[in-house]
């Protein structure tokens, strides 16, 4: 290294940047594999987004609110005991944040007390988001909890 000049460094600079971006490219790539987009129409739902916006909000302006809870036998969704369901339509979408196979999706209709249950045997241990919608005399309201399932 006797005649090492400002061209030798300039050289030496160049291929380390270069080896950098060859292992980003190869080695990043690599913790993202199990990453994939909530839904495969994004930009039509993306426009809509605004009635969600809307449906949160009438949620959060009611007095009471439903809730969920976990035991052996699945997840519950409990309506208040005053609420009448006589003309409301329920759906709910749990998303599992690693696998959008595991991703559940239904309508049901609540029981006589104003719940439902979501089985423990269609679930699987792990997070996910669980996306909570419903109708009632034709105003839109949605809820969403973080749900851990052990």
């Amino acid at each position: 290294m006797k005649n090492f000049s400002w061209g030798h460094g300039v050289v030496i600079a160049l291929l380390a940047f270069i080896v950098f971006i060859l292992s980003m490219m190869f080695l990043f790539p690599n913790g993202q594999k199990n990453s994939e987009m909530v839904t495969d129409n994004y930009y039509e739902e993306e426009l809509k987004y605004q009635d969600v916006i809307d449906a949160k909000k009438k949620a959060d302006d009611l007095q009471e609110k439903p809730v969920y809870s976990q035991d052996k036998n699945g997840i519950k969704i409990t309506f208040p005991k005053e609420y009448d369901n006589s003309n409301t339509t329920v759906k709910f979408v749990l998303n599992r944040t690693d696998d959008q196979n595991l991703d559940i999706k239904k309508s049901v209709q609540l029981d006589a007390s104003k719940s439902f249950v979501i089985p423990s045997q269609i679930l699987k241990v792990g997070n996910y988001t669980l996306r909570l919608t419903w109708t009632k005399d034709k105003t839109d309201y949605r809820m969403d909890y973080d749900v851990i399932w052990k």
